[in-house]
């Protein structure tokens, strides 16, 4: 096993041929360029040749680094992993694809960082390979998209505002979605799809998609808020409707207390919702969302597929945070990010993820982490400077 030090390449993005894949590539050769002091970046798919011809649809140079791997030849996946410090992997649903990626990577002390939102999945690779990514000292990231950087960031950001402000963290916290305009990944619909003919046949991944604490290694805090309902909420004036996105990355926020050492307190609690506005339109609304598939159903986007450009220009989203204190004063925190959720910033994010492995946050302990815990403020600094996204206290 080669020193990570010494290896070819700082990223290599495995999936480049794909829908957001393509987009982590444009955006690495637009933000970083090659050559120079840039980061030492590559592009991984099946075919040389396909990713050959999606380079130069793209614009991309035509040197850009091209690597062959494929999740079904194991052998080009553990060669993949040898050369480079950080694999940057898009290509899901993980369940079906990811884990000779993860048992490769753990394998070789290689840093990785996916889009993972399934949380049955993170729980089985968790289990089977951590103990290696431990000794290896392999950083395994999931969940460096939407789901979860903004939720798990701004948990993480909120308590330390706590701490200064109140000399304690909050018990309690409400993640509250404010405003979001983008469509949903084909590959999350994917990934949704996919963790649902899982559960069918194994009872333990219902389990661990129901317990909110399925990824804090053991640990089980007091009963946290279902949010599977439509409610008004009084504090804010606003209805509330159910998150899609709240069961993986409440489960993501409650896994970083843990990984932490529970700086958060042993007694969290977290969820999330989206507003829907007041009154009898907010009611109503909250009630449709509440019914509605929110995949877009058979018609939704498949694997591969995305909104347009100006689809992913025009997106934005807006989240909130509410500290509650026992003595009932409160802290508000907003995270908001410029591009559609699931492509425009997750592209900026996962890539920002990346980089921030190899750059800001020295080599050290491995194993299956989170974001909040091994990447926390240096990354919240990386999202702001460069990825669209703004962190500040209310």
């Amino acid at each position: 096993m080669s020193p990570r030090e010494n290896r070819e390449f700082d990223v290599i993005v495995y999936g480049a041929s794909g829908f957001t894949g393509r987009l982590v590539a444009e955006y690495l050769q637009n933000t970083y360029g090659q050559g120079g002091d840039a980061p030492k970046w590559a592009v991984a798919a099946r075919s040389a040749d396909k990713m050959a011809a999606v380079l130069a649809e793209m614009g991309l140079p035509a040197d850009t680094p091209v690597v062959v791997a494929d999740a079904d030849v194991p052998e080009t996946i553990e060669a993949m992993a040898k050369r480079t410090k950080v694999v940057l992997t898009t290509v899901g649903p993980y369940q079906l694809y990811g884990e000779p990626l993860v048992a490769a990577c753990a394998a070789n002390g290689t840093d990785y960082v996916d889009l993972c939102g399934e949380p049955a999945w993170m729980r089985q690779m968790i289990d089977k390979y951590d103990a290696a990514a431990k000794a290896s000292g392999a950083r395994i990231v999931f969940s460096t998209g939407f789901d979860s950087i903004p939720f798990d960031l701004g948990v993480l950001m909120l308590q330390k505002e706590c701490v200064n402000r109140f000399g304690k963290p909050a018990p309690r916290i409400k993640g509250r979605v404010r405003a979001m305009q983008g469509t949903f990944s084909g590959g999350t619909a994917a990934s949704l799809k996919a963790t649902m003919a899982a559960a069918a046949k194994d009872p333990a991944v219902l389990g661990y998609l129901v317990n909110p604490f399925s990824l804090a290694g053991g640990f089980e805090g007091p009963a946290q808020p279902k949010g599977n309902k439509p409610e008004h909420d009084e504090a804010l004036g606003s209805w509330a409707a159910p998150f899609i996105m709240a069961p993986i990355n409440t489960k993501n926020v409650h896994r970083t207390n843990a990984l932490l050492g529970h700086p958060y307190g042993q007694d969290f609690v977290y969820d999330e919702m989206m507003l829907t506005g007041p009154g009898e339109k907010g009611e109503a609304i909250a009630k449709h969302l509440a019914t509605t598939d929110m995949m877009g159903g058979e018609g939704g986007p498949k694997p591969g597929e995305g909104p347009s450009k100006e689809e992913r220009e025009n997106g934005f989203y807006d989240a909130l945070f509410i500290a509650e204190m026992p003595d009932g004063a409160t802290q508000a925190y907003g995270v908001k990010g410029d591009k559609d959720p699931g492509y425009g910033s997750t592209s900026k994010m996962i890539a920002e993820s990346a980089l921030c492995l190899v750059q800001d946050v020295p080599a050290g302990e491995g194993g299956i982490v989170t974001p909040g815990a091994v990447l926390g403020d240096k990354l919240v600094a990386r999202l702001v400077a460069k990825a669209g996204l703004s962190f500040a206290a209310e």
